[in-house]
């Protein structure tokens, strides 16, 4: 993980992810999950579903394991823990509205 690079790393499955918002990544994650603008806001009113969060995980992580589909991944998400994957969403938001 490279904070420099505004990466963030997530704990799944005792595996470290990395997860980087990369335009072509944020570009997935809002065609999955609407303006990323509107789901900052949605977060910082405590209205984030947990549907966008582990999209906006899924398209920002660079290193998944093969064996983690998309299914696998998200229940990784919900096994860990909001209290685990909070510092992640968090680093992420940051870089959504700062940029690097």
């Amino acid at each position: 993980m490279n904070p420099a690079r505004g990466e963030a790393a997530l704990r799944l499955v005792g595996e470290t992810i990395t997860l980087r918002p990369s335009f072509s990544a944020l570009v997935a994650a809002e065609q999955e999950i609407g303006p990323l603008f509107a789901m900052v806001e949605r977060a910082a009113d405590g209205r984030m579903t947990l549907a966008e969060m582990t999209g906006l995980f899924w398209h920002t992580a660079i290193d998944r394991p093969a064996a983690l589909d998309r299914d696998r991944f998200a229940e990784a998400v919900v096994a860990g823990g909001l209290v685990h994957a909070t510092p992640a969403l968090k680093v992420l938001i940051g870089q959504i509205l700062q940029g690097r």
